[in-house]
């Protein structure tokens, strides 16, 4: 009678054992190039969105994200470490992660040490060759390419002139399948490995590149939008803006037919702009398309689904493009998480005003995964996606350098914006700004000295230097930004 007691303890303990380690979800990470939180979810009045409004719908939006950088590598460095770019000390998209750091241990190591698949699809970090050999499945990014018959033309001329910098038009939006272009392919290789990974545990990251320039997607999502409906945003520069605040937006100069000097015109300007919507609406297209392959092969009950962005963007706010700022439009960015259908307290279609950061990613997957935690520089944000009005952090931060020898560090309580300009050695403040955003992703006017918002400003500060205290002596460089 004893040995059957026995028998059925120690069954009933493997049983649990096992529904443990079933209970383990699948993750799938979508990772974003250049999108702000332009999103019908998000409110936008523009941008038509319906696979990330029904993916919101499913779980919990973050109104109140943040990155760490709004630039592409130092930012997804910080997601797939879970450090901050200061603590990296790698600013620019030229230094690789392993050339600098080769003990520091990622996403990716991690899951793959803890028997997950793990599989890397389209831009994930911004160098390729970072942690390739740590992947399962490994699909690269592709260069970008352009269809038209007129532009493949024009890229064979300019090259035959020996023009180095080699870039085509700013857009495109040849009459061709989703596939005609890298996200569409990317999507297919997706879509083909969950079916392969369908009885194995698997971490999935998704990098979408659009809509990152050149804004080339299919005709199809063109036409979805009539470029007369867009407005051209205002170009007036926030009063008493420190110098260096905003770039020069090189990025874009750098294409075909965008002027070297001066101001886009309006045409110009509605032209980009919905650019940057067909490219929104592209992506939002494969994303629907992976998840019901998810969906189809019952997957999603016990799947983590992640949407995220590696930094803000600007299409001609303030006069200016593209991220390379401090800026709450370039470092607020869209951040839904959607729990497994499985999961018992799943939370659905709930938006938190909760301060949370992109470096909050690996703690989250590792929290969500029960794997043993690391020291992170950000902390898990399950407690927020299963209680969406619990009190959280009071402040997210972000760094932008502007050359090596000054840095901007730059604070939000998720109403008013406070940046600090630095020296990067001394940390001596050489200009301070303050803005006010509780109602606008835009602000115009620099507070900062006005009486009138002096406890604000101190306050802010304050929340500042509890993040990045200036007795720590110089800001970490292990690169040089450009």
């Amino acid at each position: 009678m004893n040995r059957i007691v026995v028998f059925i303890v120690v069954s009933c303990l493997i049983g649990l054992s096992s529904l443990a380690a079933q209970e383990k979800p699948n993750v799938l990470v979508f990772i974003v190039d250049d999108l702000r939180a332009e999103l019908g979810c998000y409110g936008s009045e523009t941008a038509k969105t319906p696979s990330i409004d029904k993916l919101a719908s499913e779980g919990v939006m973050f109104n109140k994200a943040y990155s760490q950088q709004a630039i592409c590598a130092p930012s997804r460095m910080s997601m797939l470490t879970g450090l901050r770019p200061e603590n990296l000390g790698i600013y620019s998209i030229f230094t690789p992660l392993r050339k600098v750091h080769k003990d520091i241990v990622s996403i990716p190591q991690l899951f793959n040490k803890n028997g997950y698949k793990t599989v890397s699809i389209g831009k994930v970090y911004h160098h390729s060759r970072d942690d390739q050999e740590v992947w399962t499945h490994y699909f690269p990014k592709e260069p970008d390419s352009y269809l038209k018959p007129e532009n493949i033309k024009l890229l064979a001329c300019l090259k035959a002139k020996g023009v180095k910098s080699l870039k085509g038009p700013a857009f495109e939006d040849a009459n061709v399948a989703d596939d005609g272009y890298k996200d569409g392919r990317s999507a297919k290789r997706a879509i083909e490995t969950l079916h392969k990974l369908k009885n194995e545990k698997f971490l999935m990251f998704v990098g979408l590149s659009k809509p990152h320039l050149p804004f080339n997607a299919p005709k199809k999502y063109w036409d979805l939008y009539n470029k007369k409906d867009f407005k051209v945003p205002s170009r007036e520069k926030p009063e008493g803006m420190y110098r260096l605040a905003l770039s020069t937006w090189g990025e874009l100069k750098g294409y075909y037919g965008i002027p070297k000097e001066g101001d886009l015109d309006d045409d110009l300007t509605r032209q980009l702009i919905h650019g940057y919507h067909a490219s929104v609406s592209y992506i939002d297209a494969q994303v629907g398309k992976i998840i019901k392959t998810l969906e189809e092969l019952d997957l999603r009950k016990n799947t983590m689904v992640v949407f995220m962005s590696d930094h803000g963007y600007k299409i001609g706010e303030y006069g200016a493009w593209c991220k390379h700022s401090n800026k709450e439009i370039d470092v607020r960015v869209p951040f839904i998480v959607s729990r497994e259908t499985g999961y018992k307290n799943r939370v659905v279609g709930v938006t938190s005003n909760a301060l949370i950061e992109n470096v909050d990613l690996f703690p989250t997957l590792v929290d969500a995964c029960g794997l043993k935690g690391l020291n992170f520089n950000g902390k898990s944000i399950l407690p927020v996606v299963d209680n969406p009005n619990l009190k959280w952090d009071e402040v997210a931060t972000s760094v932008y350098p502007r050359g090596t020898k000054i840095m901007g560090c730059t604070a939000t309580d998720g109403n008013w914006r406070y940046t600090e300009w630095r020296d990067s050695k001394t940390q001596e403040v050489l200009s301070v700004e303050l803005y006010e955003h509780k109602n606008s992703l835009l602000s115009f006017v620099n507070l900062s000295g006005n009486l009138k918002y002096e406890k604000v400003e101190h306050k802010m500060k304050s929340l500042l230097e509890s993040q990045m205290p200036k007795n720590n002596g110089a800001f970490l460089q292990n690169d040089i930004p450009r």
